[in-house]
């Protein structure tokens, strides 16, 4: 059973919960929505031989999106150590 927090803990988990959830969310929006916005500008820049647009299409988005879940879980498991939440 978990521990019950009082009212300051709750405060603070929900504040350090909140923003990593908005900034995780912040940088999906980029990656989904502000980075195509400027592939033909990023299309004069080679990565790996390929146009950088063509690249953060096919492939950069999805890596982003990886590792934006991965550094979720991990920083969200830490702030629930912190707070004695964490699951077994």
């Amino acid at each position: 059973m978990a521990p019950k927090l009082d009212t300051a803990q709750m405060h603070k988990y929900w504040t350090k919960t909140s923003a990593l959830m908005w900034t995780i969310f912040a940088l999906w929006i980029f990656f989904s929505f502000v980075a195509p916005l400027f592939a033909v500008q990023l299309n004069s820049i080679r990565f790996l031989g390929f146009p950088l647009g063509f690249y953060m299409a096919a492939q950069g988005s999805l890596i982003a999106f990886v590792v934006l879940c991965v550094w979720n879980a991990i920083a969200q498991n830490k702030i629930d150590e912190e707070f004695g939440v964490q699951e077994d």
